[in-house]
């Protein structure tokens, strides 16, 4: 093992201790850390990606679901079409991506490069939605309306970016909750980790069918993200997660930018 794949583990333990101070966020990491620490391919990359965002999420989940936050009936109208979509981009879509997928003169755009480009851009997109922080309004408890249709449509179209970047989309969901099913924030941040669990580990269920895991590998590498996840919930007694969130946000937004970078200078 080298010194990069040690950073790689000290990596494993940044994404829990992130997810564990700011409640979401830190599992936009796994994939680079597993792509450029780590040496995995993106397919692979974004495969143990939803087992440990999946894992890790579900861990954040049972807390809620002890302190009594998350709307069950809410997280199973939004999970169906989510982890039906996921499953089927892992099972099918992904598979059957070409190789090569266009050329830009004597450039070559690969499979690998175009998954790790649109990863870049989500995590452009979601260190945007950590940056600009709303004051939260106090919300009173009205009741749960479902537009049944646009939840249907948004639970596919977070199911297949999940499916695609091996992420969460926590930054996607939690908005969605909020506006098309009436929850207050805060219910909405808790189902939201169920909904995640859910999808991702549905997904991460359609790659073993399709590629060989190695599972001493990703439960030592999960483990340790858990392990994480403790100590940030430690950690927020000494400090408030939530003004770290916009620092965070301003991370992952130069690491999306060095990703494009990189992988159009190789």
């Amino acid at each position: 093992m080298d010194i990069i794949q040690i950073f790689g583990y000290i990596g494993a333990l940044c994404i829990g201790i992130i997810l564990g101070l700011i409640g979401g966020g830190g599992s936009i990491l796994t994939v680079p850390i597993l792509v450029y620490l780590l040496y995995f391919n993106p397919v692979i990359a974004t495969a143990y990606s939803l087992f440990v965002v999946g894992v890790s999420a579900l861990v954040g989940a049972i807390h809620n679901i002890r302190k009594g936050l998350v709307d069950f009936r809410t997280a199973i109208v939004f999970a169906i079409p989510a982890l039906l979509a996921v499953y089927t981009t892992r099972k099918f879509i992904v598979p059957t991506i070409p190789e090569r997928l266009f050329s830009i003169g004597d450039y070559v755009v690969t499979k690998d490069v175009g998954i790790m480009t649109f990863f870049a851009v989500i995590m452009l997109l979601a260190s945007i939605s950590m940056i600009i922080t709303k004051r939260e309004k106090q919300q009173e408890e009205t009741a749960i309306r479902y537009n049944y249709p646009i939840i249907f449509i948004e639970g596919i179209a977070v199911g297949v970016l999940t499916g695609i970047v091996g992420a969460g989309g926590g930054f996607l969901i939690i908005p969605a909750l909020v506006l098309l099913a009436k929850l207050p924030m805060k219910k909405a941040v808790a189902t939201s980790l169920l909904i995640i669990a859910i999808k991702s580990l549905i997904g991460f269920i359609g790659d073993i069918e399709n590629l060989t895991i190695d599972w001493s590998f990703l439960l030592s590498f999960t483990s340790i993200s858990i392990a994480g996840i403790f100590i940030g919930m430690w950690l927020t007694n000494f400090i408030n997660g939530k003004k770290l969130k916009k620092g965070f946000g301003w991370f992952v937004l130069i690491m999306g930018i060095y990703i494009i970078f990189k992988e159009f200078t190789k």
